[in-house]
């Protein structure tokens, strides 16, 4: 018996290091196991009671995998989202069920503290981007750019760098930021 399909979101602890493998096509996956307990706080007798742990084996795939690779630990609060997968096993005589999610989008739990997001540039990022402008207008320069960012104009040498990355001056100024670890996936 299977289940699938049905979207879930779980929010739990992070109960392995996360593992990394290729698939036989070449693509990236991320496995771990996470653990979400519940309880509630008895008022009657002043104390918690638990009321177990369910366990989840999460898979993630392409660029979630390598974010997941480099942003995860064992013991991080995380919240996922995904398919599950709810099967029946039989292993040496032993039964049980498995709760699987291929996860569409996983991320730290900001409840239990907090987290630095860095963006990664997409994989086509020395590729040309086009650029936008308004009819008759001169093409942007790094002074152009520059001059919609309050304070001193951007070094030219900056500007080649995020645009060499995606980004734009007004990116910069949001404070996303790439530098050569950032551009680079081990």
């Amino acid at each position: 018996m299977a289940t699938k399909n049905a979207t879930v979101t779980i929010t739990g602890n992070i109960g392995n290091d996360p593992t990394y493998n290729t698939t036989r096509t070449g693509d990236a996956v991320v496995n771990f196991r996470v653990g979400s307990s519940s309880g509630y706080w008895n008022r009657s007798t002043g104390a918690w009671v638990d009321e177990g742990t369910s366990w989840y084996s999460v898979s993630a795939f392409r660029n979630l995998a390598e974010h997941a690779k480099a942003s995860l630990r064992r013991g991080d609060p995380v919240i996922v989202t995904g398919a599950l997968k709810v099967k029946e096993w039989e292993n040496d005589g032993r039964k049980g069920i498995s709760a699987d999610i291929v996860a569409d989008a996983i991320g730290h739990d900001l409840g239990q503290g907090t987290s630095a997001f860095v963006r990664r540039p997409h994989a086509n990022a020395g590729a040309e981007r086009p650029q936008v402008q308004a009819q008759g207008a001169p093409p942007a320069t790094a002074e152009t750019e520059a001059a919609e960012f309050p304070g001193e104009p951007a070094p030219e040498e900056h500007v080649d760098e995020w645009r060499a990355n995606g980004m734009t001056v007004d990116d910069a100024a949001q404070g996303s930021t790439v530098d050569e670890e950032d551009a680079v996936f081990a």
